[in-house]
């Protein structure tokens, strides 16, 4: 049996090259699980990384009963680790961060509580701890897809979500995908989304995997998202003797 089937909440972290940030990403993992209001545990989507992050991916691992990994044959990206834990995870519940801990786990704590009621809860960074530049190119990007959308999503690429995973298994997959999860939720029969205010802080090992060429993929995503909503088909299973 699928050993997150055991717990109501997964946290899923997408982990590309991030060796300097593993311990301490490791510590604030087993110091927040056991102040979760849910039975929780985490899994590590190792994104095809060339530096020790799997070898250390598979220590953390040995040491905590409730951390566990999958890894990936080929780099896939943001939106492939997380249709690889949408995949893999049977709890009720999905968690999603970084690896990098400019967003804190602890802060789940404040999303819970609304995610029996929302298919969807989306954190918004309350003080980015980013350079001008970064801040800049990200509020361009959301006024971008939030007029593409109409989705009302203020901060829409946040790392920090938390997920039904009734609604999670029903989303498309394809590369940008996690970018758009207000709008595609929108799209589902019964959904919408609650969003709550995070903390964050400066990356303070490795280095960031977004840069000016991600973010002109978010743009030229936005009109394949104008297309997939056109041609939306949201199917759930009616009655059968299956």
């Amino acid at each position: 049996m699928n050993k997150t089937a055991n717990y109501q909440f997964t946290i899923a972290i997408p982990v590309f090259n991030e060796e300097g940030n593993l311990k301490a990403l490791e510590e604030a993992l087993a110091a927040y699980l056991p102040t979760c209001p849910m039975k929780a545990c985490v899994l590590l989507v190792d994104d095809c990384s060339t530096d020790s992050s799997l070898e250390m991916i598979r220590a953390m691992c040995s040491r905590h009963e409730n951390f566990f990994y999958v890894c990936h044959s080929r780099r896939l990206g943001c939106s492939g680790a997380m249709k690889t834990a949408i995949d893999a995870i049977q709890s009720q519940y999905m968690g999603y961060t970084d690896a990098d801990l400019q967003t804190l786990p602890e802060e789940f704590n404040l999303m819970l509580p609304y995610a029996a009621d929302y298919p969807l809860v989306a954190g918004v960074r309350s003080s980015r701890e980013d350079g001008w530049r970064k801040k800049l190119q990200s509020r361009i990007g959301n006024g971008f897809r939030r007029m593409m959308t109409g989705d009302g999503a203020r901060d829409s690429v946040c790392p920090m979500k938390v997920i039904q995973m009734d609604y999670a298994r029903r989303l498309p997959m394809f590369n940008g995908m996690h970018r758009f999860l207000p709008a595609l939720i929108l799209l589902q029969e019964g959904g919408r989304y609650k969003e709550v205010m995070v903390t964050h802080r400066s990356r303070t090992a490795g280095k960031s995997k977004f840069n000016m060429f991600n973010r002109l993929r978010g743009f030229t995503d936005c009109f394949m998202y104008r297309w997939m909503r056109r041609n939306w088909v949201d199917y759930k299973p009616g009655e059968n003797n299956l």
